[in-house]
């Protein structure tokens, strides 16, 4: 079974007032962190490192934590990174609860899942919007997630593609019980051909960071999620 999850993308946020605003966002319904990692190779930009995931981790502690009283939140690192095999030791040190690469970054799929694995992290697999989606077929049953993206990596404030849904209903019709997540311009205008689609674990960036009312965005969204997937018989 599988649930709703909202991501909110700190691309989004006030880099200025990272922490405060990563708690708003968690205090506001956002179970997951979704921290876009570019390396101006893979993707034309750079971003985030290891040492804003460390600084982070210090102010937003693990979920299962339960020495800290503060807001808590799974970090989703989404690798937009050349070679991401160097990546993953460092990544899980400094407080990555999830490792998603993209499908396109590596020669061995299979082995790098293994390894994110081997580090304690759960492993996820992104595909661009040009890659065809029959690529994560076997490599699905080794996945704790699956990203579609609904937009071409490497810069936050993009349009939704919808063309992208049916890579995502097909992965929801050959893996019921996978997360399977998007990623680009969603929102509560796009919100609803997602969630019809199949996907569960949602990135949204300037759509709840910037909102008057973070909460209504992120309930909104979780539950047109939950209402589809309560139709396909697998809300968690």
């Amino acid at each position: 079974m599988v649930r709703p999850i909202i991501a909110p993308s700190i691309l989004a946020s006030d880099f200025a007032n990272l922490g405060c605003d990563c708690h708003r966002v968690i205090n506001a319904g956002a179970e997951w962190l979704h921290i876009d990692v570019m390396d101006g190779h893979f993707v034309p930009n750079i971003t985030l490192g290891q040492p804003i995931v460390a600084s982070l981790r210090k102010a937003v502690p693990r979920p299962d934590d339960a020495s800290s009283d503060k807001p808590k939140a799974f970090f989703d690192c989404h690798m937009m990174v050349s070679e991401p095999e160097k990546w993953v030791a460092d990544f899980a040190k400094n407080g990555a609860d999830q490792f998603t690469f993209h499908y396109e970054s590596t020669e061995d799929p299979l082995a790098l899942v293994k390894l994110i694995k081997s580090h304690g992290l759960r492993a996820a697999c992104a595909i661009k919007p040009g890659t065809p989606v029959d690529v994560l077929f076997e490599l699905g049953p080794h996945l704790d997630m699956a990203l579609v993206m609904t937009v071409e990596p490497g810069f936050g404030g993009q349009k939704f593609m919808p063309e992208m849904m049916p890579k995502v209903s097909k992965l929801r019709e050959l893996f019921p019980q996978l997360d399977i997540q998007v990623d680009g311009g969603l929102g509560k205008a796009t919100i609803p051909a997602a969630a019809e689609a199949g996907a569960n674990v949602i990135v949204a960036g300037t759509a709840v960071f910037t909102a008057a009312d973070p909460a209504d965005v992120i309930s909104y969204m979780k539950q047109e999620v939950a209402t589809e997937l309560t139709k396909r018989g697998l809300l968690e």
